[in-house]
């Protein structure tokens, strides 16, 4: 492993080691850069739960990458951060989003934090990407979270890898289980294709050599094994180092999705983590010639060698591949998680041309009683920052929402839950309308909201609702053309609702 002679530099003139961040600090790859790394660099993982330090990490700092505020917490004082962050577990009871939508708020977030604080380079795990048009949602994801890390300027290297191959690694976990409980394996038409995994020392040992080798340039490299083969190649050679022998049976008329639906039975691995991947193996995952890394007296590990490495280190036990039941697929949009009280939901939409996100917010507000008419008013609260949306059905305000005018900017409004029938804790939960990456791609997102209706009532009905409505809003903006461009310094509370005339605001409770 590389030694970080940067650091020891930093030491003779400071006193202290380089603080470097590390986000996904307790995944699989997370765990390896603590144990290689902590001796040479001040490290600080971060974790969704409260964490002792070890591991090689000088301290956990609790953050919710979906908050920008703990985001802004979590960089404060780091010289560099390590973003190791790939469609997260759900943080919340109800997710509703598309993972994408997830990964691309929680980078903007860092990407915003690392600016504030001043953050020197960012070095992030991607994956490698085939050389065609039209990519997969997983792909896509992972080149958007690395467009969104460099959106603020700081400088991003990226290490694009393909299946890393570790003990503890989910997807050599989801390949072990399936050679261990097959004797005949079924080998759809993608098996076929061409892949190049990497070694987990390879990884780490990469990202050693630029903590060594600091950059002011945003670059792009690619790591993989010597040599390319396919999954069906892979399966075999995992049996062969399991001492097993395996029959190949191939069956080319297994779609992608049949074969989600089969490897998921099968190992007992989240459908949210398999079908990704397996919508992305239609493609050749190959190292780029032209962009691998090449680090001085280092060769990579052979196929042979790191798939030995792995089944040794297995063979005490196994550990469950990120999760220990699967998630249907027909019900995959909405993730349970350990929160068992709040709701999170992220929707991208597209704005006009012109407008930011005061105007989207604006709209909102003008346009979902045009929209929900008669389920659903809103009209202004007992102060300017105040909107209430009103139930002339219940003849009840249903929420009551804040503009916090001192945290939003033109390009990121937001809105305090502080009331309402269906809230069950003022103040706790948040509306947000964020541009991100060229400024037209608008997120409209829902945070850590405690409904106060009983769970099931809330997922079938409420949460549907919603969903519903932003869809319409998201149609609704991509029909709009706007005659002039906002003007970022118009107020928010200065807008008109879009029904009329609304019953008066009820009064204050003493």
């Amino acid at each position: 492993m590389s030694s970080g002679s940067t650091s020891g530099e930093q030491s003779a003139e400071t006193s202290s080691p380089e603080k470097v961040v590390v986000a996904g600090a307790s995944g699989f790859l997370g765990v390896a850069v603590g144990e290689a790394f902590g001796s040479s660099y001040e490290l600080v993982g971060l974790s969704r739960s409260e964490r002792d330090p070890g591991g090689g990490y000088t301290s956990f700092q609790k953050t919710d990458l979906f908050s920008l505020r703990d985001s802004n917490r979590a960089l404060e004082g780091a010289d560099r951060a390590i973003y190791l962050v790939h469609s997260m577990l759900p943080s919340a009871r109800l997710m509703h989003g598309h993972f994408g939508d997830m990964d691309l708020l929680c980078a903007n977030n860092f990407a915003r934090a690392a600016a504030r604080n001043g953050v020197r380079e960012i070095i992030y795990v991607g994956g490698l990407v085939p050389d065609i048009e039209e990519l997969s949602d997983h792909l896509k994801s992972r080149l958007e979270v690395e467009a969104a890390l460099a959106a603020t300027g700081i400088p991003v290297t990226t290490l694009r890898a393909g299946v890393i191959v570790g003990a503890s690694g989910s997807s050599y976990q989801v390949i072990r289980r399936l050679v261990s409980r097959l004797p005949i394996m079924v080998c759809p038409s993608w098996t076929g294709t061409r892949m190049q995994p990497v070694a987990l020392r390879d990884v780490v040992t990469s990202i050693g050599h630029l903590l060594e080798n600091p950059s002011t340039d945003t670059r792009t490299f690619d790591l993989g094994a010597p040599n390319a083969l396919s999954y069906r190649e892979l399966m075999s050679a995992t049996a062969t180092s399991m001492g097993k022998k395996r029959i190949m049976l191939p069956v080319p008329l297994i779609t992608p999705r049949l074969s989600s639906l089969w490897v998921t039975m099968t190992t007992g691995a989240p459908s949210s983590l398999i079908a990704p991947l397996i919508e992305s193996l239609e493609h050749e995952m190959v190292v780029r010639p032209s962009a691998r890394l090449e680090i001085p007296g280092y060769a990579p590990t052979s196929i042979e060698a790191m798939l030995a490495e792995a089944a040794r280190k297995s063979a005490d036990g196994e550990k469950q591949p990120v999760a220990k039941r699967s998630v249907p697929r027909a019900f995959q949009r909405y993730s349970e998680g350990r929160n068992p009280s709040v709701a999170r939901s992220v929707a991208r939409m597209e704005l006009p041309e012109g407008a930011n996100s005061i105007w989207a917010a604006r709209e909102y507000l003008r346009w979902l009683p045009v929209a929900m008419k008669p389920l659903v008013r809103v009209r202004s609260g007992q102060n300017p920052d105040e909107v209430e949306f009103y139930s002339p059905l219940l003849a009840r305000v249903l929420l009551k929402l804040e503009h916090a005018s001192e945290r939003s900017t033109p390009d990121r409004q937001i809105f305090t839950v502080t009331g309402g029938f269906l809230s069950r804790r003022p103040g706790h939960g948040r509306l947000e309308f964020r541009q991100v990456g060229t400024g037209r791609t608008l997120l409209a997102t829902v945070h850590d909201f405690e409904p106060s209706l009983p769970w099931w009532i809330y997922r079938n009905t409420q949460a549907i609702l919603h969903e519903f409505v932003m869809r319409r809003f998201g149609r609704h903006l991509a029909s709009v053309k706007l005659t002039r461009p906002m003007e970022t310094e118009e107020p928010l509370s200065d807008f008109q609702s879009g029904d009329a005339p609304l019953p008066p605001p009820e009064p204050r409770q003493k």
